[in-house]
């Protein structure tokens, strides 16, 4: 592998944009929105009511974008939308973002609607963010490419998680009165970070344009594109077990991000804990993914995918049995090394099975089905919180979605998965 022909302007403009909007995923998502729902906007409410909110607004976002991915995919098939809507998209997650650091204490309506924007903005994006892929590189460098953009997507949230943490342990510091206040300035800094530095993608990255415009009756035309595009996926027999397969899997994997400080919140462990041991899955993340990156290039995504899945099953099952607080911090170090790594050798094992003349038609139908795994994992977890106030009870229903993830992932023949020497895409089997 040619790294210097690989790590070219496109590429690491194109990378750093998970390195800026990474900064919600892994510091708004995973940690602070969850901490501060509970401990701020929903002071004095149930730990089983606050779970219940988190996981079903979560949901309603997830099933929002679902609904727009398909307009998303059509619209980035066209010629030359893919930077602009991105940019729009990005601007709303980012500005709602920072206004959630301006909502006062038992305020969660206001909390939960700022997130539902600032979340639909973030998922919206990297419909566009990911076709974007095919214009920085070849099929042959997928993976070392996106697992470049995740584990720098890692680094650039732990960093930020890191200052989070000295504000929060040290607001005077940071001339700031309180924890509290230092919670809500790192809401607004995330904000101006994912805004700043999704700037080098408008800059830098080039758009392959199409010859076909967007008309007035670009909804209309988006179903029917949609329609068209699940026909041409049930040709690719590879495709369809993998979507099944990645549909119930990183419904897990996110269920496990989005409820981790949340879960480890109503076990009793301080903010202070929670906020540093996810710290240290961000930055375990970094070099993690990274040697994901070379190892699905040397030997093909599936196999990273496989063992992730069976770390997955491992962890969900002794975290049923957790107590102490260090437990969670080694939870968290395990998670770190796999997390990133199942979903850029996911994004990667993907790009390398469509046909390459329709990269936003089929990422945007990738991204649907991503978003309702994401509705799948927070209804079931809405659902467990509404019938048990044992937090515990969550985990135990996320094993059925890696188990049965990795099972349909081997219907994939392995030459599907391992890379060509030659640069093609010649291993899409149809299934007509």
């Amino acid at each position: 592998m040619n790294r210097a022909e690989i790590l070219n302007k496109k590429v690491i403009a194109w990378s750093l944009y998970d390195w800026a909007n990474s900064a919600f995923a892994l510091s708004v998502l995973a940690v602070l929105y969850p901490l501060f729902l509970g401990s701020y906007w929903s002071v004095g409410d149930s730990g089983a009511s606050v779970t219940a909110r988190l996981a079903w607004i979560t949901a309603g976002a997830s099933a929002i974008v679902s609904i727009l991915a398909p307009i998303f995919g059509t619209i980035a098939d066209t010629g030359g939308y893919r930077k602009r809507f991105l940019l729009v998209l990005a601007l709303i997650g980012a500005s709602m973002t920072a206004m959630l650091g301006f909502v006062g204490e038992g305020n969660w309506p206001w909390a939960l609607g700022l997130y539902l924007l600032a979340s639909i903005g973030y998922y919206s994006s990297t419909v566009f963010y990911d076709s974007l892929i095919i214009d920085v590189t070849t099929p042959r460098n997928y993976s070392f490419v996106s697992s470049l953009g995740f584990s720098l997507g890692y680094l650039g949230g732990a960093m930020l998680l890191a200052l989070h943490v000295w504000m929060l342990t040290s607001p005077a510091t940071f001339g700031l009165a309180s924890p509290t206040e230092a919670m809500k300035f790192a809401f607004i800094s995330v904000g101006v970070w994912w805004a700043v530095f999704l700037l080098p993608l408008i800059a830098f990255v080039p758009e392959h344009r199409s010859g076909i415009a967007v008309s007035a009756h670009v909804v209309r035309a988006a179903y029917r594109e949609l329609q068209s595009t699940i026909h041409e996926i049930r040709r690719y027999r590879d495709v369809v077990f993998f979507l099944i397969a990645y549909w119930l899997y990183i419904g897990g994997v996110f269920t496990v991000i989005f409820m981790a400080a949340n879960y480890g919140q109503r076990l009793g462990f301080t903010q202070q804990d929670l906020v540093k041991a996810l710290m240290i899955t961000n930055f375990v993340g970094f070099p993690a993914t990274l040697l994901y990156g070379f190892f699905g290039h040397r030997y093909g995504p599936k196999l990273g995918i496989y063992f992730a899945l069976v770390v997955y099953v491992a962890v969900s099952s002794w975290a049923v049995f957790m107590t102490d607080v260090r437990q969670f911090y080694i939870m968290a170090i395990i998670i770190g090394c796999v997390q990133g790594g199942v979903q850029g050798l996911s994004r990667s094992l993907y790009a390398s099975l469509i046909p390459p003349g329709q990269p936003g038609e089929f990422f945007g139908f990738y991204n649907m089905v991503t978003k309702f795994s994401h509705v799948l994992g927070p209804v079931l977890v809405g659902l467990a919180a509404t019938f048990s106030e044992d937090p515990k009870f969550v985990l135990l229903i996320l094993l059925p979605l890696f188990i049965g993830g990795a099972l349909l992932l081997r219907q994939i023949p392995g030459a599907a998965s391992r890379p060509d020497p030659q640069g093609r895409n010649g291993h899409r089997d149809r299934l007509t």
